[in-house]
Order: C-alpha cells, then structure tokens, then sequence
C-alpha cells in the first residue's frame, strides 16, 4: 500500500535517516531545486530498472505535485516493495510548507 505524506511527516521521516528519498522528476526540474536528502532517478529511468534502482523499503517518492511520485511508488509496489511513501503535493507542498529546496550547485558548495 502507498502510504499518502504530507511534507512535515515526510521531513520527520527524513530526520530519521531511515528513508530513501527519489525525485522522480526530469533532469531540468531536478537542477530548479529538490528536497536536500533526495536523489534523482526520473520515472523513465525507473520503468526500465526499479528493482536495481530500488534496493530496500522505506521509500518517499517526490515530484512536483505528487502524480508522477504517486506513478513511481506504484511501480514500486509492483516490483515487490511494501513501505512505499508519495509526498502529497509534491515539491511545491514541500516549498508552500516552508522547506528547503536545494539545487545541486547548493550541495557542491556545502561539500567543499
């Protein structure tokens, strides 16, 4: 079952360090700025590949306003995963709830 989060329970879960978080969106909306824990893998790359891409549960899927996310954790589901999250809203709900949306120049920066 795909399990419907708002952005402050997905920052909780995220605080746990117990999730993985996967953008699904295109590259271009990815560089625009994404949640700070998350990692792209697009839904077209997905389709060809979840069960390599996807190596454990507790999964928070991500995009812009949670349909492309809700298509992923069911491609999930699918492939045998069983504590699959959608970000309800996706990452506009992220940005309208107050949170950080990093691009990744950001995280090169915080690297260094």
């Amino acid at each position: 079952m795909i399990e419907r989060i708002t952005p402050e329970q997905a920052q909780q879960l995220i605080g746990t360090g117990a999730v993985d978080v996967v953008d699904v969106r295109d590259l271009p909306e990815w560089m625009s700025g994404h949640i700070p824990a998350a990692r792209h893998v697009s839904l077209t790359r997905l389709r060809t590949g979840v069960k390599a891409l996807l190596p454990r549960d507790n999964v928070i899927f991500v995009c812009a306003a949670g349909n492309r996310s809700n298509m992923a954790a069911q491609l999930a589901i699918a492939a045998g995963l069983t504590k699959v999250y959608n970000l309800d809203g996706g990452t506009k709900a992220w940005k309208k709830a107050g949170f950080e949306l990093v691009r990744p120049a950001q995280n090169q920066q915080r690297a260094s």
